[in-house]
């Protein structure tokens, strides 16, 4: 029988990461372009695991993109580069120098020569592997499963912060200034909502979001996102509504 080590734990663990599709080398571009699309909320993003992908460069213009570099960028934009995806072996070199782990060959390394201690990596493989399924129309993931609502029965005050993975969030009380509700589907809060509402949190673009009274300091759906800076529409200010993305507009609608 084999000691039980007392110097470390390996766990199962549930890892999600966002995919970051590559369209261009100009980097110009890519900076001015998330500093315009997180001037409002820099930190949106959490130092969420990053996947950069390049298979949507041409063979030619690959090697171009200059990776240390984009690499910078990403952070200062609270995104943690982690995996890359590439077609290149140079580049995927490279990546590696860097730290940066090749997903292709991360997903595919065979598990029966691993040792039994690290065969938990199994079930990190099969989470990255849902989690980075290639999205065409937009640079997200989409949505996995949708697991048990969540149902809030408390007001959540300034500060607080809840979140369904997976699932849909029900919030029976007030939603104060502060407080942040999160879900990778729907977000029903049947009170004021005047803090951050956050739905389709990994992608989903058929989440809404539904409030008795909407006051909301900021609403997102899909990574698109509204703050207070721009007023809420007067229809809908206060009063019982929907909010839905059309392309990449949040759409308000009164309810009743």
């Amino acid at each position: 029988m084999r000691a039980k080590s007392i110097a470390f734990e390996i766990k199962n663990v549930d890892l999600s990461a966002l995919s970051f599709i590559v369209k261009s080398t100009q980097l110009g571009d890519i900076q001015n372009e998330l500093a315009l699309k997180l001037k409002d909320n820099p930190d949106f993003y959490g130092n969420a695991p990053t996947l950069i992908d390049l298979d949507q460069l041409s063979p030619e213009d690959a090697p171009k993109l200059d990776l240390k570099h984009l690499c910078e960028i990403l952070k200062v934009h609270h995104l943690n580069p982690m995996f890359l995806k590439s077609k290149d072996c140079e580049i995927q070199s490279l990546g590696s120098s860097m730290g940066l782990a090749d997903l292709e060959g991360f997903l595919s390394t065979p598990l029966a020569a691993a040792p039994v201690e690290i065969r938990e990596v199994e079930v990190v493989r099969e989470v990255i592997k849902e989690v980075v399924r290639e999205a065409p129309a937009l640079p997200t993931l989409p949505v996995a499963a949708h697991a048990a609502t969540m149902v809030i029965t408390k007001p959540l005050r300034s500060g607080q912060h809840v979140y369904a993975k997976g699932g849909d969030l029900i919030v029976l009380a007030m939603v104060n200034p502060g407080a942040e509700v999160m879900a990778d589907g729907h977000i029903h809060v049947y009170a004021p909502l005047r803090g951050k509402a956050i739905a389709g949190a990994k992608g989903d673009t058929s989440a809404r979001i539904f409030t008795s009274c909407l006051e909301a300091e900021l609403l997102s759906i899909a990574g698109t996102y509204r703050t207070s800076d721009t007023p809420l529409p007067k229809d809908v200010q206060s009063q019982s509504a929907q909010i839905s993305l059309e392309g990449e507009k949040l759409v308000m609608q009164r309810l009743g």
